[in-house]
């Protein structure tokens, strides 16, 4: 599906039909909220994987084993998601 844009895009820009003077943009990305939800899973990621490695530095510290290998997994689950939001944005 496309979406049609009044304005005409520089460089690299969408598909234009020149005979209206239009930009033909794919439909995803005519939609805001992608982008949001994307983005806000971003920050989840970050803050989750900065949450580990604050559980790991006081585990360390505290020679607490177990808060520290919570931390690791905190930042390895962050690291998956994060992966895997990157293997959506390629096919974006």
């Amino acid at each position: 599906m496309y979406r049609v844009c009044q304005a005409l895009v520089a460089d690299g820009s969408p598909e234009v039909d020149w005979r209206s003077n239009v930009a033909l943009v794919p439909d995803h990305a005519a939609d805001p909220k992608e982008t949001v939800m994307g983005l806000d899973d971003k920050i989840k990621n970050a803050a989750q994987d900065l949450t580990g490695k604050g559980k790991e530095a006081v585990g360390d510290m505290t020679d607490n084993e177990r808060l520290e290998a919570e931390g690791e997994r905190d930042q390895a689950e962050a690291n998956l998601k994060k992966a895997g939001e990157n293997v959506k944005d390629a096919f974006r």
